[in-house]
Order: C-alpha cells, then structure tokens, then sequence
C-alpha cells in the first residue's frame, strides 16, 4: 500500500533540496494548503495527526482518488511514517489505455442460410380520419439527479462576511465570517468529523466534517475545538469557538470543497 525508502525533504516553499538515490521526492508537511489543482509529483510523509483526509485536503486531491491511488481502503486509517504518493498515472489509466489500444478479436463467422419468403401481409382497409392516429410525443427526459442542494446547508457562524471566495490561483478558497472571540461555531451540515488539530499551515485550529462521499467542510482559525475525530454532528450543533489562531484578526473562515476542488459557499448556504 505504502512505499518507502531513501527520501528527500524538500520544502515546496522555499527549502533547500538535494537528489538522494532513486530520486524519490518527499513533501514538506509546510506545504501550503491552498493548492490550485492537485500535486501530481512527489510523497508525503505521514506524521502523527495526519489523516486520509486532512492530507487530500492540503494537496488538493479527493479524499477518495487518493485512497485509491494508494491502495488504501477503509477505515483509511493512516500511521506515522507511512507515505502517501502523489505521482504516477491514476489506479487504471494504464488498464484502460492498454484495453483501448489492444485488438479486438474478430467474432466467428456463422453460416448464412438464404431465409425463406415472407408471407403475403393481409389486405389493409383505408382508415376513416377519425381513426387516424396523432403523432406520438416523445416523452419528456427524466431531470438528473441534483446535487446537493443549498437547502441542506445552514450558515457556520453569526458575523460580518469580510472575505469572499476567489478563484483562478488566490489564496482564499472560502469565505471569512468576522465576529467575536469565543462565539460559537456551528456545523454547516450533518456529517462526520475527519480532522480536528492544527497540522494544516495557515488554518490555525481547523476542523474538516465530511458530509458524504461528495462534500467535505473546513472551518478554521478557531480558538478551541469542541468536537473529536470520528464523531457524528447534526446541522447547527456547536462545533468549535471563534478565534484568530493562524491569522490576524477573529474571524471563522469556512470552505465547502466538492470532490476535493474548493466551490463558492455562497452557492450553497441560504441567502440572508
């Protein structure tokens, strides 16, 4: 499942980098969190309080790609001194590319036989123009299935919005909610708490739920936690309390990340 060997420690954001022998890249735990598409090179050492999820969280990856990039199942349980890899092509690019390119055998040839006449079709009668049928209407297609919709969300904490979410390569991934130290910070979803710590640079006291297989929320720079890894939260239960642990100011900054890639949580809360 996992690989080691001789590494090399090299801090993506500004350490010093040698080539140990067999070339194997290792990640700086520093690196930073904001990651525009998910790094494609190197390994990660696992540290204790790292998780399947914080880890995909922080390099920009579903949590569920990279368990199965790794061969990694569940419970995903991950332990100190293991390595998480990054390179490589995905679990099955190499399958698929080699059935796609791979011949396809010919089906036998069956003998043909010369099919007999068909009967004569009965004498049709003209139809009256009441018996004329209307053409037939298509049926109309049936909607996808929606995602998930912004009815199932509720806003993380009281405050004043003072930063926005911002794609294309900024920092923010979310948005920030000022308010005062200590208030409370609710679960924006049911859910299970996967994270809870402060191993992720520039997030303080960082709490990550997954929300199912699709969906995961991070909600930091709190002061303290108040929720453990593993447990279960309802929408709107007390999960942590504000704070400015990682940053400058009090404030919550909160992410809804689908399949890995930060989204706009303006597109799912309600409107207030």
């Amino acid at each position: 499942m996992l690989i080691g060997g001789a590494v090399l420690v090299a801090g993506l954001l500004g350490g010093c980098a040698s080539s140990p022998p067999g070339g194997v890249q290792v990640i700086d735990r520093n690196q930073s969190a904001y990651m525009r598409e998910p790094l494609r090179r190197g390994r990660y050492l696992v540290r204790p309080g790292d998780t399947l999820y914080s880890i995909a969280f922080r390099f920009g990856w579903d949590w569920k790609t990279l368990a199965v990039h790794n061969g990694i199942g569940a419970p995903y349980l991950l332990r100190p001194g293991d390595y998480i890899r990054f390179d490589g092509p995905l679990k099955g690019e190499t399958s698929r590319q080699t059935a796609s390119a791979a011949p396809r055998p010919r089906a036998p040839v069956q003998p043909v036989t010369k099919p007999s006449p068909p009967p004569s079709p009965p004498p049709v009668s003209k139809p009256s123009p009441a018996a004329v049928a209307r053409p037939s209407v298509p049926p109309t297609p049936s909607r996808p299935p929606a995602s998930r919709s912004a009815t199932a969300w509720t806003w993380p904490t009281a405050g004043t919005m003072v930063g926005r979410f911002a794609p294309n390569g900024s920092l923010n991934k979310g948005i920030d909610i000022a308010g005062e130290l200590g208030q409370p910070v609710f679960a924006a979803s049911d859910g299970m708490v996967v994270y809870a710590g402060s191993g992720l640079r520039g997030y303080g006291e960082l709490l990550i739920i997954k929300h199912d297989d699709v969906y995961v929320s991070a909600y930091g720079h709190n002061r303290r936690l108040l929720v453990r890894e593993g447990q279960q939260v309802k929408a709107g239960q007390t999960i942590a309390e504000m704070g400015s642990t990682g940053t400058d100011r009090v404030k919550l900054h909160f992410e809804i990340r689908r399949q890995g890639k930060p989204v706009d949580p303006l597109q799912y809360l309600p409107r207030r």
